[in-house]
């Protein structure tokens, strides 16, 4: 298994280790910090697995398949946590979530048919956002509201915005299945 792969596989495998700082606070009063602390290195995963896999031409399948699923499932895990503790509205979750259902059927027909769906930019500002969305409202910081509720909204819209850029520039994917 080479290193991105690894980093990809070191990700879904920190998830758990998240959940329980976010969930249970076993170290009482650090726990959200931990779990914030995770969040941020698995997240920083995600972007050097994928720089040095384009480096150094170490594009696996696997790397393929697990890196965006470690991704969605982080944010989705990350997400259902906030909601359950009351520092995100169950409904942006739900847009969030379904986003990434959606695409993830789309890029499964598409590669049915042979093809292979990049991301966007789109794609990469929503993320970008959303991750730095769950950070400040893991932080959890007075002061920052404001800010935190700026990048929510910034973060909901590039969801709807990145979904329907995505839908139109490959509805020929949907018209193949005729």
């Amino acid at each position: 298994m080479n290193l991105p792969n690894k980093l990809t596989t070191a990700r879904v495998i920190m998830i758990p280790f998240f959940v329980v700082f976010m969930l249970a606070d076993p170290v009482q009063g650090a726990s959200k910090w931990i779990a914030l602390a995770i969040f941020i290195i698995a997240s920083l995963t995600d972007l050097l697995d994928g720089h040095i896999a384009r480096k150094y031409h170490l594009i696996t399948d696997f790397g393929k398949f697990m890196d965006p699923l470690a991704d969605k499932l982080l944010v989705c895990a990350a997400l259902i946590c906030l909601v359950g503790t009351g520092k995100l509205a169950a409904w942006i979750a739900v847009i969030i979530i379904s986003r990434e259902f959606i695409i993830s059927g789309f890029r499964l027909i598409a590669s049915d048919n042979g093809r292979v769906i990049a991301a966007s930019y789109w794609g990469k500002f929503k993320t970008t956002f959303q991750m730095i969305m769950i950070c400040l409202m893991i932080a959890d910081l007075a002061p920052l509201w404001l800010l935190t509720q700026i990048v929510m909204w910034i973060a909901v819209v590039l969801t709807v915005v990145s979904l329907v850029d995505y839908i139109v520039k490959n509805r020929d994917v949907l018209a193949e299945q005729h």
